[in-house]
């Protein structure tokens, strides 16, 4: 299960409640371009349209620029492919809980491009002030052991 791109803010600006994997639809240009490592998830989001999911946000440029169609949008909307059941449940957590989707990283399993989306909640500037200290304590104290 190789990692193609991973969104490594989404931990820092986010407290990740659940991991969730979908299926991507993707078009055959675009994946030879994901497999390359060419997708950009920062600033990407998951919402949905109507009853489906969909990845927004997200850039793909095309595997080779020269030869791209006319009508090729990097930054299109993206579908994402899951079970009508867990849609259902999704889309009732996030009404009812003012929560968020998040994409974390895609990833390859059994040839299938799929992508990693965590059900998260955003944290405020004093949270992440207060992880930073915990964080620079800790690797204080373990500086301390290896010295004395």
């Amino acid at each position: 299960m190789p990692t193609l791109a991973e969104n490594r803010k989404a931990h820092h600006d986010y407290q990740i409640l659940e991991t969730i994997e979908a299926g991507l639809v993707l078009t055959g240009q675009e994946v030879k371009a994901i497999r390359q490592g060419k997708i950009q998830l920062a600033g990407s989001f998951v919402s949905f349209r109507g009853k489906e999911l969909f990845l927004l946000g997200a850039t793909i440029p095309p595997y080779q620029p020269k030869n791209a169609p006319l009508n090729y949008d990097p930054d299109r909307a993206r579908k994402l492919l899951l079970q009508k059941v867990e849609l259902h449940s999704l889309y009732g957590r996030i009404k009812q809980e003012g929560l968020t989707f998040v994409p974390l990283k895609v990833y390859t399993s059994k040839a299938k491009i799929k992508l990693a989306f965590g059900i998260a909640r955003g944290k405020r500037k004093g949270d992440k002030r207060q992880l930073l200290r915990k964080r620079e304590a800790q690797q204080e104290m373990e500086r301390a052991l290896k010295r004395g």
